[in-house]
């Protein structure tokens, strides 16, 4: 058991100001992974106040300082992989393959994408308009707040970017997997970050959290969770007109063309739907298919499910692993027997734990589901797919775009452009051409009520600056 005393506060471990711990559970058998203290509004204003005292030395630290620090951390992260893989798979659930080949992997990625993105910059140099010189500087403190369906992952995709851009960090990880940041703190300090650029306080969404949104010295906010919670944040943020940035939720739909090869597309489809146990807001989770494809679309789908083996995390044969707390099974489980209420078939699945302790939930398929259907419109964040028939394009141009989310989408077709072609007419930040892996350096980000600003590579570091024109300093 692993137990976590203090928060990281300007380069040093601080007992936090009230006595309060947050346990951390394995979702698969309720066994106690680990506590860590559950901070106040004080601890916050000790972490802001650290963050702001060391601001001004490390915007003003060379670039390429800044990246050489940035990849002295990758490589700890890489050092530290397996050990940080199997620490989330205790605490969220993902099987530990999955960990060691995503979570873990991807926070490496991040760090080094955010690196090559800073060095990018410098070699294009500033920019000259006429007589104006346009200049990039860093936004100030950030606020970081994170959720558990990918931790380690969602923390670098923020932290990363912000420190190399010359801001410093105020980070609160998610109360349900926060063991992850802890370790990032111990690399950061290995790397010789500065003291006060990093900065980790844990604690409830509503203290914790919500004063990190409302601090004074806080410049900018970037959050990644459910569309409810963003939509707090953003009234928090509004009096004091913070930047934001806001990764929130979708309903995403993943069409098939009628030129899919459906023995690639199908499988692949579930794959795109079920990974990290459906836990992810780019879930492609409505599979749109022609009609006259629908019955060959659920044989297959029904004997691909058959693949995704549920079980333990330690277990090599496991696909789905527990989902994060029986509070997140009891929703998806209440999800499936609304699907079945409301007139879905169901082809595969259901809402009996397939094992009688821990957090598990079947791989489940529904078929015939209709636009006004509950599974059709609303998050379900577990393995749950909704198939839904389509007569023409455009009608399935009309049943993707029909959600008020916009983060992700697939089209399928074995004519690529035409595929491309389709892909323009969805209304998402985000769209997977048959089956194309994630790209950590394009960005990502949402449409709607799926967020504000983007995310990744390039992009995702041009939201930590500010663009200042000094006019009459240019050519």
């Amino acid at each position: 058991m692993i137990e976590r005393k203090a928060f990281y506060i300007g380069g040093e471990w601080v007992l936090p100001s009230a006595g309060d711990i947050t346990e951390v559970r394995d979702p698969a058998t309720g066994e106690l992974v680990g506590v860590t203290p559950r901070g106040s509004a004080d601890d916050v204003d000790s972490a802001v106040a650290a963050a702001r005292g060391a601001f001004e030395s490390w915007a003003a630290t060379p670039p390429r300082d800044r990246i050489a620090v940035l990849d002295r951390v990758r490589d700890g992260l890489r050092e530290r992989n397996d050990e940080l893989a199997d620490l989330i798979s205790s605490e969220m659930g993902a099987p530990q393959a999955f960990s060691r080949v995503a979570h873990a992997r991807m926070a490496v990625s991040n760090f080094d994408f955010a690196a090559r993105a800073m060095e990018e910059i410098l070699d294009e140099g500033e920019e000259t308009i006429g007589s104006t010189l346009v200049v990039r500087e860093p936004v100030g403190v950030v606020g970081a707040i994170t959720p558990w369906n990918f931790p380690l992952h969602q923390i670098s995709a923020k932290v990363a970017p912000a420190i190399a851009a010359g801001c410093t960090v105020v980070l609160k990880p998610s109360e349900v997997a926060p063991l992850s940041a802890y370790v990032l703190a111990e690399i950061f300090a290995e790397a010789g970050l500065p003291a006060g650029v990093f900065n980790l306080v844990g604690g409830a969404g509503r203290v914790v959290g919500e004063r990190i949104v409302t601090h004074p010295d806080v410049d900018m906010i970037s959050f990644t969770g459910s569309t409810e919670a963003g939509v707090r944040i953003a009234e928090l943020a509004a009096p004091s007109l913070k930047k934001l940035t806001l990764e929130l939720g979708g309903k995403s739909a993943n069409v098939l063309l009628d030129d899919a090869d459906l023995a690639v597309a199908v499988p692949a489809a579930l794959k795109q739907c079920f990974a990290n146990t459906g836990q992810a807001c780019a879930a492609l989770s409505r599979l749109l298919v022609p009609r006259t494809l629908l019955a060959e679309v659920e044989r297959v789908a029904a004997e691909a499910a058959l693949t995704w083996t549920v079980g333990y995390q330690s277990d090599p044969s496991t696909k789905l692993g527990p989902v994060a707390s029986l509070d997140q099974q009891k929703s998806i489980l209440g999800y499936i027997d609304s699907g079945i209420s409301e007139g879905a078939r169901l082809v595969t699945g259901g809402s009996t734990p397939p094992i009688d302790t821990g957090a598990f939930v079947s791989a489940t398929v529904f078929s015939d589901v209709t636009g006004d259907m509950t599974i059709a419109r609303e998050e379900i964040f577990g393995p749950v797919l909704s198939i839904m028939p389509y007569d023409t394009e455009d009608e399935a141009v009309r049943i993707a775009n029909a959600v008020p989310y916009g983060l992700s989408g697939g089209v399928w077709s074995g004519d690529r452009d035409r595929a491309v072609a389709f892909a323009r007419h969805l209304r998402t930040g985000q769209v997977v051409i048959n089956g194309q892996p994630l790209n950590l350096r394009a960005p990502f980000g949402g449409y709607g009520r799926s967020g504000v600003g983007r995310e990744y590579g390039r992009y995702g570091l041009d939201e930590y600056f500010e663009i200042k024109s000094l006019q009459g300093a240019g050519e």
